[in-house]
């Protein structure tokens, strides 16, 4: 399922979400204009290596704005401009920019944990999808009942359907545990970090439960 769009407006100007999804754009444009071998230092150097992190724990931060291919930068700031200004909305700029950091960061600690025990250690991991999954957590827990405009595949065709958030957040989260579990074995060969969504669902969920106090409607 692809989100078009949410059907929840928001009452002030995303200048974070904004500010977040315009910073990881121009780092993407300037990985592609490096050559081949200036990008694998570039991803090494500021993509989050777990075997590395004491030498370089600043990457617990840089990791998050770096990509690894059209595709994964253009779905994460999709999925980043359809869910989180109504997040920011509700949390505020400052706290909205703390909740985005913390979840990026538990997210990357899941994330090593696993490939610490099942290997990859020396991977780097690049990408803002683990705190965008923070995101959706805390979207979830804010707006359950929202209605999610996507795109939906039925049999071989695919149809716009509104879908409450609990069921769009709810099947987007269930495909991430299944995959995560399949590819348990493989963490050792590199591929999606499934385990950072998980972790930054998680962690943004139980943010958000913390920082925002839900309104039954």
């Amino acid at each position: 399922m692809i989100p078009i769009r949410d059907l929840n407006p928001h009452r002030s100007f995303p200048v974070v979400n904004l500010s977040i999804i315009l910073i990881c754009s121009f780092v993407w444009l300037y990985e592609v204009s490096l050559s081949e071998k200036e990008l694998n230092f570039f991803i090494y150097h500021y993509g989050l290596v777990p075997a590395n992190l004491v030498e370089r724990p600043q990457t617990l931060l840089t990791h998050m704005f770096l990509h690894g291919s059209w595709l994964h930068i253009i779905g994460n700031m999709w999925f980043l401009w359809v869910f989180g200004d109504n997040v920011e909305d509700r949390l505020g700029k400052l706290k909205y920019l703390l909740f985005y950091i913390l979840s990026g960061l538990g997210a990357a600690v899941i994330q090593m944990f696993v490939s610490f025990i099942f290997g990859g250690a020396d991977i780097p991991m690049v990408g803002a999808s683990g705190a965008i999954s923070g995101v959706l957590g805390a979207y979830l827990w804010m707006f359950p009942h929202a209605r999610i405009l996507a795109l939906v595949p039925i049999f071989f065709f695919l149809t716009f359907m509104e879908l409450p958030a609990v069921f769009f957040i709810g099947f987007w989260i269930l495909i991430q545990v299944i995959n995560g579990l399949i590819t348990l074995p493989l963490s050792g060969v590199g591929g999606v970090a499934w385990f950072a969504h998980i972790g930054g669902f998680v962690v943004g969920y139980l943010l958000a439960k913390r920082l925002y106090r839900r309104r039954w409607y």
